[in-house]
């Protein structure tokens, strides 16, 4: 078996942040007349603000800076709509300015005073390149304030790509205190994406137990000390945010990934039968549970609770989970077999393996090697989640150019759920810019956001399939790697059955116990269960119960 265990693969635990949907919207609590007035001290008179009373948004400026009255009255005439809240004829007016001969020395102000009222829009995109103008001019004084919004309206997009530049570009101290929290979160987290895992627990360390991302911080400190090869560390941390999560409901996604973090991070440290117990307390209703059914059978596997992992697989493989992409499953399914001796089983699921996925290598390879565009990639990816979203949906009846279940593996990535999440938002704030009145669409503003929104679009789209194509490479080299693999389990499987006939032949003795095989009917009936026979149907109020009972043929 040594070669066997060289060849097998433990299952992939890699820690997705973000494979547990931990996207946050984070809203400025801004008041745009004060903040507005504050900046336009700057073209019509000497700010009043003293050394004592800071403000993030006072501008003082020489008085060589003034305005000519007549510029004067243009610039405050569209300040006075902001103030009012009509922010439809504000930006208007500030983009007309903008573009303004007249106004060519102060453009960077009013790009920015232009991004604060697209902000209060909610149109975030448009607002973020405002931001991005003034803090690539890099001469003005509106170049920290800038780079404030800009980290928030990335936060709001979920934008990592503009995130991180802010961040790079940024000084902690000279943030707000209201958002330094969501600051020192996402430079834990972009410390993390780097492998920074001693500075990202430090950064990620500052948020406080009062701020809305506390548990999301504390989630992320437990990853980078499991990424840091300190899974007992790791293990405490997730236990912290379960207790800190044990007034919500059993089936709280934070909750529940953190019991998946713990698992993971016990199984990490070989603890498998803490791991154990902590896959089985993932609730039934909870999105993880199926990712919990197979992980945790590796642990009954390397644990050796070999019935188990069998009692497992039975619910992994019902036809309930029928399009999932889970071709590791079945080959630990065999080796399970082939520990037992139980061969005929292990070849029947090692050609089941065949069976199911040689088709979906086939189809994906043609898919790839007929596809380049990274837009049809996105375009097909999103036309099968269309269809199958559909009520009466039935996949044995579809026929797509890509396998169903690849389709449904992709959309679990973290990265291209964050790139879908990142275009419905351009889609949103489309749909406002659409609802404009008719005067600001058909204006040199609406022209300028339509061309904006049109273009982030598209090239988001070829990110997206780009992710896409990505991970579909990812799956046909896993499957080579599965299939390779397969062959290796298929000859332990002869050659096991060669020495067992060998023994059996010269009378050596053979192993007569495993462990729980000793737990016969009469143990579960005794312990409260009630026993039915399975008789080939699946019920969905019976999975995760079913236990099996078979004995070792190796004796």
């Amino acid at each position: 078996m040594k070669t066997l265990f060289k060849k097998a693969r433990l299952p992939n635990m890699k820690y997705t942040v973000l494979g547990f949907v931990l996207a946050v919207l984070c809203v400025l609590s801004l008041a745009v007349p004060s903040a507005i007035s504050a900046a336009a001290q700057g073209a019509t008179t000497k700010s009043s603000m003293t050394q004592s009373e800071p403000s993030a948004y006072a501008v003082r400026a020489p008085a060589s800076r003034r305005l000519p009255l007549g510029q004067g009255h243009d610039l405050q005439n569209a300040l006075g709509f902001a103030r009012r809240g009509n922010y439809a004829e504000a930006s208007s007016r500030l983009f007309q300015l903008s573009l303004d001969p007249r106004f060519a020395n102060r453009r960077m102000q009013l790009r920015f005073l232009l991004g604060v009222v697209f902000y209060q829009m909610k149109m975030y995109q448009l607002a973020a390149f405002q931001f991005i103008d003034v803090i690539r001019d890099g001469n003005n004084p509106y170049v920290g304030r800038s780079l404030q919004k800009l980290s928030l309206a990335a936060d709001a997009l979920g934008d990592d790509t503009l995130l991180n530049y802010a961040i790079s570009r940024i000084k902690v101290e000279s943030f707000p205190m209201a958002h330094r929290d969501m600051l020192y979160y996402r430079i834990g987290e972009f410390q993390l994406h780097n492998q920074q895992y001693l500075d990202a627990i430090k950064s990620l360390n500052q948020v406080p137990p009062s701020s809305p991302k506390y548990d999301k911080a504390l989630y992320m400190i437990a990853l980078a000390y499991a990424e840091n090869n300190q899974p007992k560390v790791a293990a405490k941390y997730f236990q912290e945010l379960i207790d800190d999560r044990e007034d919500r409901p059993v089936t709280d996604t934070t909750r529940v990934a953190a019991l998946m973090g713990k698992a993971r991070a016990l199984y990490q440290a070989k603890d498998w039968a803490d791991a154990i117990e902590a896959y089985r307390q993932v609730p039934r209703d909870s999105q993880y549970w199926h990712a919990m059914l197979f992980e945790s059978s590796w642990a009954m596997f390397r644990d050796g609770r070999f019935r188990s992992a069998m009692s497992n697989f039975q619910s992994l493989h019902s036809p309930y989970f029928e399009d999932s992409y889970i071709p590791e499953s079945l080959l630990l399914r065999s080796i399970v077999y082939l520990y037992i001796c139980k061969y005929t089983e292990m070849d029947k699921t090692l050609g089941l393996f065949e069976r199911l996925y040689r088709p979906v290598y086939n189809s994906l390879n043609s898919y790839l090697n007929q596809v380049d565009n990274p837009q049809q990639y996105f375009a097909d990816q999103i036309k099968i989640m269309i269809t199958a979203s559909q009520v009466g949906f039935n996949p044995e009846h579809a026929r797509f150019r890509i396998p169903y279940l690849v389709i449904r593996k992709v959309m679990k990535e973290g990265d291209f759920h964050r790139s879908l999440s990142y275009i419905k938002m351009l889609v949103r704030e489309r749909h406002r810019v659409l609802s404009m009145p008719f005067s600001w669409r058909r204006g040199a503003i609406g022209r300028y956001a339509m061309m904006t929104l049109d273009r982030r679009f598209q090239r988001a789209r070829e990110k997206a399939g780009r992710e896409i194509r990505n991970h579909m490479l990812e799956v046909r080299a896993d499957l080579v790697d599965l299939f390779e693999q397969e062959g290796f389990i298929r000859y332990e499987m002869l050659n096991s059955k060669k020495e067992y006939l060998k023994k059996l032949v010269a009378g050596k003795e053979l192993p007569q116990t495993q462990i729980n095989e000793k737990q016969s009917r009469d143990y579960y009936v005794q312990n409260g269960y009630q026993y039915w026979p399975f008789r080939g149907e699946y019920w969905l109020d019976e999975l995760g119960d079913y236990f099996y009972l078979g004995t070792s043929s190796c004796n």
